[in-house]
């Protein structure tokens, strides 16, 4: 007897994007590794990939994310070494 159940069903209103058949479900159809949401919308859920390409570029472009003395320290260590 399993610990957890596997939850097969998702609530009324979860959308969901499956990366694996690329479509819009409602509910968990597929495996977590496999989809992108909760979305509030199949409409939204519908555009998932848009929306993480552009998370992606701004991730991309952010120049808090990207340190400008990686370029001194290439080599690694710490400062001064």
């Amino acid at each position: 007897m399993a610990l957890f159940k596997r939850r097969t069903v998702g609530k009324p209103g979860e959308w969901y994007y499956c990366l694996k058949h690329q479509k819009v479900e409602e509910g968990p159809e597929c495996r977590a590794a496999d989809r992108f949401g909760p979305y509030a919308t199949r409409e939204e859920a519908s555009h998932a990939m848009e929306t993480a390409r552009e998370r992606n570029l701004e991730w991309e472009t952010d120049p808090k994310w990207h340190d400008m003395n990686a370029e001194k320290g290439k080599g690694g260590g710490a400062e001064g070494d």
